[in-house]
């Protein structure tokens, strides 16, 4: 199996100065996601899911339209959802993830000041509902401590379209890892970035391997952001 993890293109976060809310992409972020679509075109994949922000449905869109396919929004790859900053200087919210990220490691599992999800609740929403969708697919985590799952179809191919956060949650849950409140900075990848992960038969059962993180070769070098 691989399953193959894509980030969104660049957002359009702020306006005016002011904080957007579920931002659609940039001309640039439009142009990332071009080159998404032409760099999968020849792929084949037996399933691909969306996250129902509008910059991930942007970015999905060219590579759906160059498989023919339908849109499949999954509720759980929603970002970690932030406090109501739409419309708010643009300075509120640099200065909340600020202070967030100047906490002790332990204190940032309550989030943000001001509300939003807090990043346990995050973590384990992801977790779950990553769950429930793999076993649509017949993939079950073994159990016991390592890492281990069990598929029905080992020759399928996935591709998911989210965020530097659910996709981090996503692949620290295959690759066996414990959460933490940081998951969208423990793996960096950058807008429309590609990362694969390729399941390893073992004796009783699966394992996932990371082949490739955050990959941006099929971008401009004057278009890789992060």
């Amino acid at each position: 199996m691989e399953i193959v993890l894509i980030r969104h293109g660049e957002p359009e976060w702020v306006r005016d100065g002011l904080n957007v809310v579920d931002p659609p992409l940039t001309e640039r972020g439009h142009m990332q996601a071009e080159c998404v679509g032409q760099e999968l075109k020849g792929e084949e994949f037996d399933v691909v899911i969306v996250s129902p922000l509008r910059r991930a449905r942007q970015t999905a869109a060219p590579l759906l339209r160059a498989h023919g396919r339908d849109e499949i929004v999954e509720e759980f790859l929603h970002e970690i959802r932030e406090p109501n900053w739409h419309g708010t200087p643009a300075e509120l919210s640099r200065t909340a993830y600020q202070e967030e990220r100047g906490r002790a490691a332990e204190e940032r599992w309550k989030g943000l000041q001001g509300g939003g999800e807090p990043p346990r609740d995050f973590v384990e929403r992801v977790r779950a509902g990553a769950m429930e969708y793999w076993a649509t697919l017949g993939m079950y985590r073994s159990k016991q401590t390592l890492p281990v799952w069990h598929l029905d179809q080992p020759d399928l191919r996935i591709a998911v379209i989210a965020h530097a956060g659910t996709n981090g949650v996503l692949l620290c849950h295959l690759l066996g890892l414990d959460p933490v409140p940081w998951e969208w900075d423990r793996f960096v990848t950058q807008h429309a970035s590609i990362t694969r992960l390729q399941s390893l038969e073992l004796a009783d059962g699966h394992t996932f391997a990371l082949t490739r993180l955050s990959d941006v070769e099929h971008l401009p070098r004057d278009a890789r952001t992060q």
